[in-house]
């Protein structure tokens, strides 16, 4: 299957962008503007390889999220390889930015094609079990529960979900997912989400190859989703 990308700033791209769980390529835009129009690398050197700015970047929208296809079931390994299928007439030149649920398949690339790879770097998320990942559940039953034939704008989603979905950043991510045509819908596959979150947060077995390319980690202060215990596996890997 083919992906829905867009391509923000300078062609061909140097960087692609892969979102998390019920996200999409547009939530990395602003970054990607701010990288197709910053003149220059504020304060360091750039990756070798990447000369000066501005850059191009590439914003996918992973299976079954956003305008890409839907898929029969979910699979890492098999996003991963569909993710790859974009990037080869960049071979050897991006650099691959997963968040999340991206972060694992943007991991699975460099370790399953790592030909096409400059770099990675990796977003609040480990190459191991995701507990955290379970408390969209609750989430998700709100979401799939929202009776669309009855609503009548945007506003009126968000006042169904805030009772059961309270942060406001959250519902705003979801409500990216809502179209008003032909009729109100969510673009992603709910119900294979909803009955693949245990392998969302799972971590694929697999014969596992070293990449020995560079890696930047970047883990939130309060974030659940990288752990101590998930350093050896880190380090053994990347």
């Amino acid at each position: 299957m083919r992906l829905h990308t867009e391509t923000v700033g300078p062609t061909p791209p140097r960087l692609a962008f892969l979102h998390g769980l019920f996200g999409r390529g547009r939530n990395w835009a602003g970054i990607a503007r701010s990288l197709a129009t910053a003149p220059d690398w504020p304060g360091t050197a750039p990756p070798p390889g990447f000369g000066q700015r501005p850059l191009g970047s590439l914003l996918v929208d992973l299976p079954n999220h956003g305008d890409s296809g839907w898929t029969p079931r979910f699979s890492y390994l098999e996003t991963a390889d569909i993710v790859a299928a974009e990037l080869p007439e960049h071979a050897g030149k991006t650099l691959l930015v997963g968040h999340s649920m991206g972060g694992k398949v943007a991991m699975l690339v460099a370790q399953r094609h790592p030909q096409l790879l400059a770099g990675l770097v990796v977003i609040d998320i480990a190459p191991g079990l995701s507990g955290g990942v379970r408390n969209f559940d609750p989430v998700v039953e709100a979401v799939m529960e929202v009776d669309l034939k009855t609503v009548s704008t945007r506003a009126d989603v968000d006042e169904r979900l805030r009772e059961r979905v309270p942060d406001p950043a959250v519902r705003a991510l979801l409500l990216q997912n809502l179209k008003a045509t032909p009729n109100w819908h969510w673009q992603p596959n709910l119900d294979l989400l909803a009955q693949s979150l245990p392998a969302i947060e799972a971590w694929p077995a697999f014969a596992e190859r070293p990449w020995n390319g560079p890696v930047l980690w970047i883990k939130g202060a309060e974030s659940p989703y990288v752990k101590p215990e998930h350093l050896p596996t880190m380090r053994r890997l990347f």
